[in-house]
C-alpha cells in the first residue's frame, strides 16, 4: 500500500478566476483609501473629470496612478521578471526586474519596468508604471472594403516600432486573420483591443521585453501621425 505524507499545510493555488477577483478587491481598496496629491487625481477623485480621452486631449500629466484606475478598468499581464545581479564591495546585491503591460483592450495600453529586492514588489512597482505609461492608441478597419463605421478591430495603417535591436512592424489585416503576429507580443495586441494584425519582426525577438517594447513602440506611432479631423474621426476609437 502506496503510503504518501500527507499534504498538510499546503494551500491548493488559487485559479486564475481568483486571483483576477483579489485583484480587483485589492484595487478597489487601494481607491477608496486613495488621497490625491495632484489637481488632476483631486478632480477626478471628484468626479469633476470622468473621461480619459479629456486627459489625452488636453495632454494633461499623469502623475498617479490611481488615476487611470478610476477612468479605466485595466488588465494587468506580467511579461518579464528577472533576477539581477549587482557587483558592490560587500559582494553581491540580488535583486528583481519586472515588465508589466497593462490595457483596457480598448485603445489604451501601456507598459512598466521596476526594480526591488522581492519579486512581488517589484511586480507592484511595475504595474503603477505601466500606468503612468498608457498610450492611446489609433484603430481601423483593417481593410478598404469595410466600411468606415465598422469596428476598429485592426491598425490602421503600417507601422514599425523599435527597441534595442528588434524591429516590429504591423500591417492591417481584415476580419478573420487573427493575430499573425509573434507568441511575445500577442498580449501587447490584445489588452491594445486589436483582433487582427498582420506582424513582421527581424533583430533578437527571443529578448522577450525588447520585442514587447518595439511592438508598444509601433502602436503609439498611431496616434502620432499628422491628419485631418475627418481621418481622426474615422482611425479613433
Amino acid at each position: 500500500m502506496n503510503r504518501g505524507k500527507p499534504n498538510r499545510g499546503k494551500r491548493p493555488r488559487a485559479t486564475p478566476e481568483e486571483l483576477r477577483a483579489r485583484d480587483l478587491a485589492e484595487r478597489e481598496k487601494a481607491l477608496s483609501e486613495w488621497v490625491p496629491k495632484t489637481d488632476l487625481g483631486k478632480q477626478v477623485k471628484a468626479a469633476k473629470i470622468t473621461s480619459i480621452d479629456h486627459i489625452f486631449d488636453n495632454g494633461l500629466k499623469v502623475m498617479e496612478p490611481e488615476i487611470m484606475d478610476v477612468l479605466l478598468s485595466l488588465e494587468d499581464i506580467v511579461v518579464d521578471v528577472a533576477k539581477t545581479t549587482r557587483v558592490v564591495r560587500a559582494g553581491r546585491k540580488f535583486s528583481y526586474r519586472a515588465a508589466v503591460i497593462t490595457g483596457n483592450k480598448d485603445g489604451y495600453v501601456g507598459i512598466g519596468t521596476a526594480k526591488d529586492i522581492d519579486r512581488f514588489p517589484a511586480i507592484n512597482k511595475a504595474k503603477r508604471k505601466a500606468r503612468l505609461n498608457l498610450k492611446r492608441i489609433y484603430r481601423g478597419s483593417g481593410s478598404w472594403e469595410e466600411q468606415p463605421t465598422e469596428d476598429k478591430h485592426s491598425v490602421p495603417f503600417k507601422i514599425e516600432g523599435k527597441s534595442a535591436s528588434v524591429r516590429v512592424i504591423l500591417m492591417p489585416a481584415p476580419k478573420g486573420t487573427g493575430l499573425a503576429v509573434g507568441a511575445n507580443i500577442k498580449d501587447v495586441m490584445i489588452l491594445a483591443g486589436l483582433q487582427n494584425v498582420w506582424g513582421k519582426s527581424r533583430g533578437r525577438t527571443a529578448t522577450k521585453l525588447n520585442f514587447v517594447k518595439a511592438a508598444i513602440d509601433a502602436l503609439q506611432k498611431t496616434a502620432e501621425m499628422k491628419s485631418t479631423k475627418d481621418i481622426e474621426r474615422k482611425f479613433r476609437k
